[in-house]
């Protein structure tokens, strides 16, 4: 049996452990009802400094140390027009601040929290995958260099009905082992 599978009844147990937890360490974590449902999710923002990191085929493009890190608005490309309002260009190397927003529901399918989030830059403009994939730890990436998009994937939010990127339940033991070795449950 997973270490991490649960039922809905233990998972809120869980979240109001983790909410007091939090009250008392003073982290932001916070429970967020649904309106008009029962149903609700914990949810955590918080602001992180990451460094510009240009894919392979954008390095092979730009022939200058500038190149665009493909900060999209709404994680869309843009079609041609205004370049300026699609994209946010960055020195590569350089260091910018995004904002993630953090959910964690709980899985009927799975019987597992799912960790769901979403990454802006301070001017409000979403973060592509392969951008969110590139401020995964170094450790985690070299694990999952071989499957990437079973790890982390875009899809709607079952709750809130707007794209979110989401880590996979069936991965949410593998990313919380070391969590769980030093600290069991």
């Amino acid at each position: 049996m997973s270490v991490c599978a649960l039922n809905e009844k233990e998972f809120l147990s869980c979240c109001q452990l983790l909410l007091q937890q939090s009250e008392h360490l003073r982290d932001g974590w916070s429970w967020e009802a649904v309106q008009g449902s029962e149903e609700g999710y914990l949810r955590k923002t918080v602001l992180r400094s990451v460094v510009a990191d240009c894919c392979d085929a954008q390095k092979q493009e730009a022939a200058s140390p500038v190149a665009a890190t493909r900060l999209h608005p709404d994680g869309i490309t843009g079609d041609g027009g205004d370049e300026d309002d699609a994209v946010c260009v960055l020195s590569e190397g350089s260091r910018h601040v995004l904002q993630y927003e953090y959910h964690i529901l709980y899985s009927c399918s799975y019987s597992a929290p799912v960790l769901y989030f979403r990454a802006f830059t301070l001017e409000g403009r979403s973060v592509m995958l392969e951008d969110v994939w590139s401020s995964v730890h170094p450790n985690f990436r070299r694990c999952l260099q071989n499957s990437p998009l079973t790890a982390i994937t875009q899809q709607e939010h079952p709750l809130l009905g707007q794209p979110f990127f989401m880590l996979h339940p069936c991965r949410t033991e593998e990313f919380l082992r070391p969590v769980l070795t030093v600290n069991p449950l």
